[in-house]
């Protein structure tokens, strides 16, 4: 039909359109008796199962390509690229933004107002975080270097630890007597151990008082 050149031209109207061949579909040239099992393609489809490996440091969205792991080409032509997409499942303790990890570190009332040590984990095994004296809830501590590697290599980043003091449950009536003889004790001290919580209720009445 196109002599072995793979198109044609067709009339239409005062237009000449040249298009693939509809005999050999573009190829300029056909198979007289193909192949059964791959039509004459050259190719057949099949399934496998490739070990990928994974780079320190990618993120969701991230590809990774394997060279001639794609689609055979037609009639013996190169293998395209097989191309992975990562996507990174939720954490049960950190969470990432870029390079650094965050997470929370519950600790008692008593480390928090005496301080001490906790054993804090990170990518590489646990590490001893130092927790000053008179320790509020919500304060974070840098741990520099202890997030993730760039996938492309440089400094890692960093982890987040934010302290969250922990309400001590099913307490007993030894233990629930001594906190309100603890709480006694405090308010006997007037203002000086509860700072945040005075200028909260300060803040409270200056508010009404201008209504």
């Amino acid at each position: 039909t196109c002599g072995g050149v793979g198109q044609v031209r067709m009339q239409q109207g005062f237009f000449t359109v040249q298009q693939a061949c509809p005999t050999c579909k573009g190829e300029g040239k056909i198979i007289k008796d193909p192949c059964g099992n791959c039509g004459g393609q050259g190719r057949v489809q099949n399934t496998k199962t490739l070990s990928v490996k994974i780079p320190a440091g990618v993120d969701t969205g991230d590809r990774i390509r394997l060279a001639g792991e794609g689609e055979a080409g037609m009639h013996g032509a190169p293998s395209g690229d097989l191309y992975v997409q990562v996507a990174v499942r939720e954490h049960d303790i950190f969470q990432r933004d870029g390079d650094n990890l965050f997470c929370e570190v519950p600790i008692s009332f008593v480390d928090a107002s005496l301080g001490g040590e906790l054993d804090v984990p990170t990518l590489n095994g646990k590490v001893k975080l130092k927790v000053p004296a008179e320790t509020q809830s919500g304060k974070i501590f840098r741990l520099r270097g202890k997030g993730v590697a760039p996938v492309r290599g440089g400094v890692p980043g960093d982890l987040l630890c934010k302290v969250v003091i922990e309400t001590p449950v099913k307490l007993s009536g030894e233990q629930k007597e001594l906190l309100r003889k603890f709480q006694e004790s405090l308010e006997s001290g007037g203002n000086r151990h509860n700072p945040r919580k005075s200028s909260w209720f300060e803040g409270v009445k200056r508010f009404f008082d201008t209504k």
